[in-house]
């Protein structure tokens, strides 16, 4: 949540509702859509750390509202976190602990922990297919974002595959 706010700040200043808005509008559906009480204390944060600074603004028959700029630290912080690699494969992956350890315990089979964890995976296509039939074709970033996470769950349902074959 941070760097995305902090993104959204690097183009231009906003309040929080603007952010919800504009992160709503960027990815649609596709990417759960941000808690405005979540908003507002990762802004805090990033006002505490120096990334942002904020500015009330006078309104007339409202409340006044806080408007947010990213500071030269933010920027760096931003500019830090693009250059950096992204957290690639992952290797404590825990339904394979559960897959080695319960058979130990007499707790489940692996059979049966492979095809509950297939039907899961089945089901979160499923809905990731509805939601992209649902999403405005003009959308590509929320489009885009909807493929990557189905192919992420082929990859998985393909591994579980393996799994069955090689895991006694």
């Amino acid at each position: 949540m941070r760097q995305s706010l902090l993104a959204l700040l690097a183009k231009e200043p906003a309040h929080g509702y603007e952010l919800k808005q504009a992160l709503e509008t960027i990815f649609g559906g596709a990417y759960p859509s941000p808690n405005i009480g979540q908003i507002y204390v990762t802004l805090g944060r990033l006002e505490k750390d120096g990334y942002v600074r904020s500015v009330d603004v006078e309104q007339a028959n409202r409340p006044n509202k806080k408007v947010y700029y990213i500071t030269a630290a933010g920027r760096e912080a931003l500019e830090t976190w693009v250059e950096e690699p992204s957290e690639g494969p992952r290797v404590r992956d825990e339904f394979f602990m559960k897959l080695v350890l319960a058979p130990m315990t007499g707790l489940s089979d692996r059979m049966a922990l492979v095809n509950r964890q297939r039907r899961h995976y089945l089901a979160l296509m499923r809905d990731l297919r509805e939601l992209a039939e649902r999403t405005d074709p003009a959308n590509r970033v929320a489009l885009l974002l909807i493929e990557g996470a189905m192919l992420h769950l082929q990859a998985d349902l393909d591994w579980l595959e393996r799994c069955q074959e090689d895991l006694p």
